[in-house]
């Protein structure tokens, strides 16, 4: 049994979409561990704000499979796969952590590369799991969160909480 981290993010009927998004992964999964929900600004593009947290939970699959079922998540929410990298999304599952594991594959690189540089990501993985520490820096995610500055501090906690869906 594997510990997975996730991102989870959208702007197009956000709410819903995010509610939904949940509800499939506990499907799935069972237990979660969620962040809170926060209202994030686009970054890269002209769009309607973010609604972005972290889930942790544990599988059984490995991190191929896991990212096939988090495309059928996605797709089952109507993400378009063809739209450009920086545009609103229906919904966007992105594999963060897998355990500790360090993988550079086509297609799948492990820990995402780029999570350490996005408050809307960092932010709430460290507040699910700020005593972990990054498999190739070895920083513990809390360190990491206070050494991207206050400046990128943009995140905007909502009431909306995600964690009443699940037992």
């Amino acid at each position: 049994m594997a510990r997975a981290y996730i991102s989870v993010g959208s702007n197009i009927d956000a709410e819903r979409n995010v509610r939904s998004a949940i509800a499939a992964l506990h499907a799935r999964y069972g237990t979660l561990l969620l962040s809170t929900v926060y209202e994030t600004d686009t970054v890269g593009f002209q769009g309607p704000p973010f609604y972005n947290l972290a889930v942790g939970f544990d599988t059984d699959e490995d991190p191929r499979a896991l990212v096939r079922s988090l495309h059928a998540v996605e797709d089952a929410h109507g993400r378009a796969r063809t739209s450009p990298r920086y545009s609103s999304r229906s919904l966007d599952l992105d594999l963060l952590l897998y355990d500790d594991l360090v993988l550079h594959e086509p297609g799948l690189k492990l820990p995402r590369p780029d999570f350490t540089r996005h408050a809307f990501i960092l932010g709430p993985i460290t507040e699910i799991a700020g005593d972990l520490h990054h498999p190739v820096s070895g920083r513990p995610l809390r360190d990491l969160w206070e050494a991207l500055g206050a400046p990128h501090h943009t995140l905007r906690p909502l009431s909306f909480r995600p964690a009443d869906l699940t037992p």
